[in-house]
């Protein structure tokens, strides 16, 4: 068996859906036999748990899968390994470095999650 790290797209559209586009982007690991396998088992996960549901508000939201967007073989599970990378192209190269020492920072506050519910 191999594992698979991908990235699987839902859209939110929360009430008639005359909002800003969202799309939520969720990187899960999978483990298969083949790339092929492992394509589907993300593709049925996405379908899965797409969801419908009322916010506080009252609005109806969606969350509609739209497909597996990226899928990497991971050659090892081990300490340090690389899981994903992805390169930025900032028109502003200072505000995206102050942007990242901002979430480094929250991570040892209070306004980081402690753990991930992996499902």
């Amino acid at each position: 068996m191999n594992w698979y790290l991908a990235k699987i797209v839902y859209q939110i559209i929360c009430g008639n859906g005359q909002h800003t586009p969202q799309f939520d982007e969720q990187l899960r690991l999978i483990n298969a036999e083949s790339k092929e396998d492992a394509f589907q088992k993300a593709n049925y996960l996405g379908k899965s748990e797409e969801e419908i549901f009322f916010n506080n508000n009252e609005q109806l939201v969606h969350w509609l899968f739209i497909n597996v967007a990226e899928l990497l073989l991971i050659g090892e599970l081990k300490d340090g390994a690389e899981l994903y990378s992805h390169i930025e192209e900032k028109e502003n190269a200072d505000a995206y470095i102050l942007t990242t020492h901002q979430k480094a920072s929250n991570i040892l506050s209070d306004k980081f999650p402690e753990t991930i519910e992996l499902i």
